[in-house]
Parts: structure tokens; C-alpha cells; sequence
């Protein structure tokens, strides 16, 4: 927490925050405006430093200010000053969406393993061995074609066994985007394994050549 207190006292406070606050309190609009300008710069340098990457460091300062926003009676002048209060709650916010995204990744991860160990298993035949294995490298290789976007919400939504809802949660998605992503994903999923389908059928079964060996 030393980089809090040290981007604390280099913002300063005084009676200015405090005074902000008030005023937003009591429905000054331009309150909101004057507390972001004189405090933004600090707390996206500590978001930044925490998460190290810019676009999630902005989306937690916007999301520090919307909070003193809808709650400014959320702050206690008796308990410390209104920059330190404030840095606290970035950095708060800011682990606590690293810990979503490590949480994403690993959930993707896992996944992405389960639905490699998904594809049908022999039953004894050699050819039937052989196509469980194209399926696989097939159905993989389509997931990775798919955009990021696709692949995340599919990959989320039917082998991490989210709802559309939580997928949307997960990815701070509209749930909207989150629908029109996965029909999109799927439709494209179709194509890719119906064209490769019967070129992988015939190359796991040992070629294109009738069985007796004449050409076609």
C-alpha cells in the first residue's frame, strides 16, 4: 500500500475533497466534473501500475467515480483524508479485477483442455480410433479460427458451462453482444467442420482410393 499513500500525498487534499464531496451530496453536477479532473491522473497511474494494462486501468477509475458518484456518503472525513479514501478504493478495485481476469484465463484454460478430451473415443476399431482423433484436431482447430471474441463466449458458454448472462458478466459484455457472438461463432463453426469434414474422414481412413485399389 506504500504507492497509495505516496500518490495520496502527492495529490494533496486539503479542504478540496472533502469540499467536493459536499457538493455532490447536495446535487452539484459540476462537483463530479471538478473531482475527476483533480484526481483521475493519480488514481489511473495506480490502476495502471496494479493492472498494466491502460484500457482496464480506465475502466476501473470510471467505474472508482461512478461509486463516489451514486454513494458520496460513502466517505468519512473522520476517518482519513479524501485522497487516501480514494486511492484505497482503486486500488481495491484494481486487485480485485486482476483477480477476475486470472480467474477468466484459467477458466478459459480449462476449458479449452476439456474440450480436447471431449471428442469420441474408440471402441476398438482402428478407423473409428483414427476419425475420434481428426474430430478432435478438426473441432479444435475451428474453435482457433474463430475471432477472440467468438471463441471466448463459446468456449465460456459451452464447455465452461456459463449462462449467456454470466459469460456476459465474466467478460463485461452486453448480453446482447454476448448472444449475437456466439450465434455468429456457431454458424461459422458449422462451416468450417462441414468443409473439412469429408477431407479429414478420407485422410484418416487412408486416402482418397476405393478400397480395391482402381482409380475413380
Amino acid at each position: 500500500m506504500g504507492l497509495v499513500s505516496s500518490l495520496a500525498r502527492r495529490v494533496g487534499d486539503g479542504p478540496a475533497g472533502a469540499d467536493l464531496v459536499l457538493r455532490i451530496r447536495a446535487g452539484d453536477r459540476t462537483a463530479v466534473d471538478e473531482l475527476y479532473d483533480r484526481y483521475s491522473r493519480p488514481a489511473f497511474t495506480l490502476a495502471r501500475r496494479i493492472l498494466a494494462d491502460e484500457v482496464l486501468a480506465e475502466d476501473v477509475v470510471q467505474d472508482v467515480f461512478l461509486s463516489v458518484w451514486r454513494d458520496p456518503g460513502a466517505f468519512d472525513a473522520a476517518r482519513g483524508s479524501f485522497s487516501s479514501w480514494l486511492m484505497a478504493m482503486v486500488h481495491h478495485k484494481a486487485v480485485d479485477a486482476v483477480r477476475r481476469e486470472e480467474s477468466q484465463r484459467r477458466r478459459q484454460a480449462r476449458a479449452e483442455d476439456e474440450l480436447a478430451l471431449s471428442a469420441p473415443t474408440a471402441t476398438g476399431d482402428v478407423e473409428d480410433d483414427a476419425w475420434s482423433r481428426v474430430v478432435s484436431e478438426q473441432v479444435r482447430g475451428a474453435l482457433g479460427s474463430l475471432p477472440a471474441a467468438q471463441r471466448e463466449a463459446l468456449t465460456l458458454a459451452y464447455y465452461g458451462g456459463y449462462t449467456q448472462r454470466e459469460v456476459a458478466a465474466l467478460t463485461s459484455t452486453p448480453l446482447g453482444t454476448v448472444k449475437t457472438r456466439m450465434l455468429a461463432g456457431m454458424r461459422r463453426l458449422r462451416e468450417e467442420l462441414g468443409d473439412a469434414a469429408g477431407a479429414a474422414r478420407s485422410g484418416a481412413l487412408g486416402g482418397s482410393a476405393p478400397a480395391d485399389g482402381t482409380s475413380r
